[in-house]
Order: structure tokens, then sequence, then C-alpha cells
């Protein structure tokens, strides 16, 4: 029997690589000869670069980079096992975890670090990118990361517009004169798993703004400058960006890669199960196990067990066991979408404390568990 584990991380306790080594040990405690093909995985969002690199025995990069508010910042990427391929989160130097709530500024933030992190993976050799948009601080329309890169945000002198959204409204040009030369060869997949529109009602502005901090004078700020960021922006590259989908994703940095990069924006499971090869390792499985740390209705959205799902589906019909931390009660929607059984690990009623620290134990016990349930049923008489 070939077993395909392919789970996401449990936020705030697990890797999608120590997931999957405690869902292995659970089964391999009751099919020790069955064949295991650890793939961790992740949907473009924290987590990963961990997994991409656990899943393709890549190196992790840690340097310093340009924090949201423009202090340095802990940061980091990751380089594939291929040595082509890197891995950039947005929210590694740009994120809002980063900073305080009370610091929360997007009149200011500054998507820099991201670009700085960009130009680490292309000097280490990387011609295909990876970028993950979640979890940013930002509303800067990715101007801070094209600066990074080479290109200059002019005002009506001449002189570089001040970082953040608020010094949009200055921009009078854009020069991309010293944009790296190197870019040209580079791909883009960008993850994104929002189809927000750059401006307007579910623009970035409005729907992202809040929760990094803008009150609502500043959200109809942001807004009209990212509305003129689009107007320079198709008169130096001939693109219009206003109303493409996914334009208003982490601040409009997805509307600076589609309009200055050439990216392509796709769900961040799909870039990720693409990057594994996926289906090869699917070949001749038996049996698929995912999860991550909650499964609800939004699970179906994107998230990583339904995509995981939806590929076994696609491929074989492979049946499919999903493991979780907390299962909501609206969870059985996963049901229509593939996922065939569905496990919580938490044992009973505790503290989300202890919870967090015994999730390895518990997915190892729910883990032996649903294969003895699983060897129960080879033995039932038909």
């Amino acid at each position: 029997m070939k077993i395909v584990i392919a789970p996401d991380s449990f936020k705030e306790s697990l890797s999608s690589e120590a997931v999957a080594q405690a869902i292995a040990k659970g089964f391999a405690s009751i099919f020790p000869s069955a064949e295991q093909v650890l793939l961790p995985v992740a949907d473009g969002g924290e987590g990963t670069t961990d997994a991409l690199i656990a899943a393709t025995s890549g190196e992790l990069f840690k340097q310093s980079a340009t924090g949201p508010l423009g202090t340095p910042v802990d940061a980091f990427w990751g380089l594939l096992g291929d040595g082509k391929t890197a891995v950039v989160e947005t929210a590694a130097a740009s994120g809002l975890d980063l900073i305080s709530v009370a610091q929360r500024d997007p009149l200011n933030a500054t998507t820099r670090g991201t670009g700085e992190l960009i130009l680490a993976a292309i000097d280490k050799g990387a011609r295909h990118i990876i970028v993950g948009l979640g979890g940013s601080a930002t509303n800067d329309a990715g101007a801070g990361m094209l600066q990074a890169l080479g290109a200059s945000f002019l005002d009506a002198d001449g002189s570089e517009i001040p970082v953040g959204g608020a010094g949009l409204a200055l921009l009078d040009r854009i020069d991309l004169t010293n944009l790296d030369a190197r870019l040209k060869d580079v791909t883009f997949n960008v993850a994104c798993d929002v189809d927000n529109p750059l401006v307007g009602e579910s623009g970035a502005s409005a729907i992202f703004g809040p929760q990094k901090g803008a009150t609502p004078e500043q959200v109809a700020l942001l807004d009209k400058n990212l509305s003129h960021f689009a107007a320079i922006t198709l008169a130096a590259t001939d693109k219009n960006i206003l109303n493409i989908a996914g334009a208003g994703a982490a601040g409009g940095l997805g509307g600076a890669f589609l309009g200055f990069l050439n990216a392509q924006l796709k769900s961040g499971i799909d870039i990720v199960l693409d990057t594994v090869e996926f289906e090869k390792n699917l070949a001749g499985a038996s049996l698929v196990i995912t999860g991550e740390g909650r499964i609800d209705s939004q699970t179906v959205r994107g998230k990583t067990p339904v995509g995981v799902s939806k590929r076994a589906k696609a491929f074989a019909d492979i049946p499919v066991i999903a493991l979780a931390g907390s299962v909501a009660s609206d969870a059985d929607v996963v049901f229509e979408h593939g996922i065939d059984a569905l496990f919580s690990v938490v044992p009973g009623v505790v503290t989300l404390d202890e919870a967090l620290s015994n999730a390895d134990e518990n997915l190892f016990k729910t883990a032996r568990n649903a294969a003895q349930l699983l060897k129960l049923g080879q033995s039932l008489p038909s």
C-alpha cells in the first residue's frame, strides 16, 4: 500500500513537515510495510517557504531586510532543490505581524524589503520565483518593491516620492531605466487567493486597509492614490491594472507584479502542488492524507486540504482522509469537495495552550487510530 501524506502546517504549533512526520509515524505503527511519501505543502501563505524547502530538499536563507516601517527586520527566503526556483513570502519582510497593532500605518508602510528578498534570490541564481502575497502591512501598490529592483518613482521635480501609500499622491512618472536587467529572464508565479481589483468598494484599500490600520478617511485617500498609481503605470507600461482581478492583493502588490514583472497570479495551493509534482507522486497511491490546523466551511476556498483532495480525486479517485486541530460545525461541506473522512486530533476539552503544545502527540494518536480503523475495515466481511 502506498500512502501520500500532504498536510499544511498547524499554525503556531507544527510545521507542515512536522505534521507529515507525525502522521507517518502513526500510520507506520499499524501498516509498517506501507510505502509512505511525505509531501509537506502550503496554500501560498505562512509556511509556504518551509513546506517547499522540505519537499524539495532546498535551502533557507536568512537576511536582514527593510521592514514595513523602514527599519531592518530579520527576514528569509528559500531556494528549492533545483537551485533555480526561489520562494519569497511578502510577510517575511513586509508583513503585518512584524509590527504592533499601534504601529500599523498603511500611509507610510513599504514593500521595499520584499524587493530586497527578490534581488537576493536572483543573486543566488534563481530564475523562477514563487511569491506568496498574504499578510502584508502595506498599501503602496508595490512601489517599494519596484524601487528596490531599480525602478524610480518620481514627483514633478524629478525626486523620489516618499515611501508608502500616501506618497503615491505625488507620483508624476515612473522611470524603468535602471530596473534590474536580469528581471527579463525571471518568471514569477504569484500565489494569490483573492480576486479584489486595485480600487473601488472591493479594492485593496476598502477591503484590507482597515485591518492594516487605516481610518475611513485614510481608506478614501489610499484608494484615490492607487487609482492615480494605475494611471501612471498605464503611461509607463501600456498596461491597465486598475480592474484586474487580484491586482488589489497585498495592498496593490498584485498589481505591481502584473504591471511590471509579467507575473501570473494563481491559486497558492495549485502553485505549491505543481512545484512538488503532486500528480507524479500520486501514481500508485491507495490513500492520501492531508490536514491543517482548522477545517471549516472556508476550507473549500483555496485551502490546502481541499486543494489536495481535488487533485487526488481528479487523478485517480483516490480516497482522502483529513486531520485537523479544530473541526468547525460547518466543516461537513468538505465532503462535497473530495474529502472522504475527517478527524479532529484534539482528544477532548482542552485549553488552546494544551492543544498547541500536545499537537505532535495528538496527531500521532489520531493517525494511528485512523489507520487502525482502516485496517479493521479491511478485515470485515463484505
